[in-house]
């Protein structure tokens, strides 16, 4: 009998695809989360669950010491309760795929960041004892996987490092979104119940932390405070929100709506009322994070505009499928002079809200399986 367990400290639809697959071809399959959000699919049946604490979003603290308490349960369940299952770690915690755990059976880590390298911008130093030890752990573990699983070429490269070249698969995300229609401005019941259908909209969706440079798109917003047809959503939630919010008031900036996530039924609705999209990335970690809400845009048919490293794989990504534009962080003028050539051309607009939408096709649900094929073939 073969059994198998994914380790997730913040289960979404990504990590359930990917378990629904597998689970066709196990006799047994089980999940260790904290939590589990659905947007499409859910979980097969017999699926067995095994709860933890959930993944802190907050303070860089809390979501520590919600990393290191989530290691400490999956350390003693995959000690007792899944001793003789294989394992797949997410690198939610990113200390759990660490644990000195016996490795008998085969385990196998999907990096959707790459640590510790993800921590710098988190202010954790290269000299520092912990990443040097951390360092020297993945050259330990990585090279004993079953399989490496990460999500573009920039992010192999970076785990060339760690492990040889035939135990990395690279497999893109996929959008929750996939078979679904762009929703038209003139039907979208967001942007009626607002009052906005009649308005250029640019939008940020996502987090509001410390790292995701939020500021920059109040300082785009200030450029066009006289132009009553462009408006700003910043649309999310993180431990800068009341500061962005002072920003806002203080600026006085009436072009700038900040409002919290939407409820998961709408999300989709509201990411197609955006013409324009922002897409933010640290440009400490250019090589180590790609963000899946590009994904999501793309499967909406919006452009999107990134504030990024003009080296990173989110700027290959929108160059290749020619989807928008990346602009270095500071490039204001740059980004301001794209927001109004889209504004005042309707036609280059369509015609990267096509591309969008068209380049979703090549990310579906589809690849989910393609780890289990990975997985079954090496």
């Amino acid at each position: 009998m073969r059994k198998i367990v994914f380790i997730n400290q913040a289960t979404g639809y990504l990590t359930i695809d990917i378990i629904n697959a597998f689970a066709k071809e196990f006799d047994m399959v089980a999940l260790i989360t904290g939590s589990i959000r659905v947007q499409d699919d859910t979980l097969e049946s017999d699926v067995e669950v095994s709860k933890i604490v959930k993944y802190n979003r907050g303070s860089h603290i809390n979501k520590v010491l919600s990393w290191l308490w989530g290691t400490v349960q999956i350390y003693f369940l995959l000690l007792f309760k899944y001793r003789d299952y294989e394992k797949v770690f997410f690198t939610i915690p990113p200390t759990a795929y660490l644990l000195p755990i016996t490795r008998r059976l085969p385990f196998s880590i999907i990096i959707y960041d790459l640590y510790p390298e993800a921590l710098k911008i988190n202010g954790l130093d290269e000299r520092s004892l912990i990443y040097k030890w951390w360092i020297k752990r993945n050259i330990k573990i990585l090279p004993k996987a079953h399989k490496v699983y990460t999500l573009s070429d920039h992010m192999k490269e970076g785990l060339l490092y760690y492990a040889p070249k035939i135990k990395i698969e690279v497999i893109s995300n996929w959008s929750a979104f996939s078979e679904y229609y762009p929703i038209a401005k003139a039907e979208n019941k967001l942007l009626i119940r607002e009052g906005l259908q009649d308005k250029f909209i640019i939008q940020y969706s996502g987090n509001i932390g410390a790292t995701h440079n939020v500021e920059a798109i109040i300082e785009l917003a200030e450029y066009f405070k006289e132009n009553d047809s462009i408006v700003f959503q910043i649309i999310g939630r993180g431990i800068r929100t009341e500061i962005i919010a002072d920003m806002i008031k203080s600026k006085k900036l009436k072009n700038c709506l900040l409002l919290p996530f939407r409820p998961d039924e709408e999300l989709y609705e509201s990411l197609c009322a955006a013409d324009l999209a922002i897409v933010t990335l640290d440009d400490k970690t250019a090589d180590v994070s790609v963000p899946s809400k590009t994904y999501n845009l793309m499967a909406a048919g919006v452009p999107v505009m990134a504030i990024a490293s003009i080296n990173s794989a989110l700027a290959k990504k929108i160059a290749d499928y020619k989807i928008g534009t990346t602009f270095e962080k500071d490039n204001y003028s740059g980004m301001s002079d794209f927001i109004l050539n889209l504004f005042d051309n309707p036609d280059e607009l369509k015609t990267l809200c096509d591309n969008s939408y068209k380049a979703s096709k090549f990310f579906s649900k589809a690849n989910a399986g393609r780890y289990l094929s990975a997985y079954l073939n090496n």
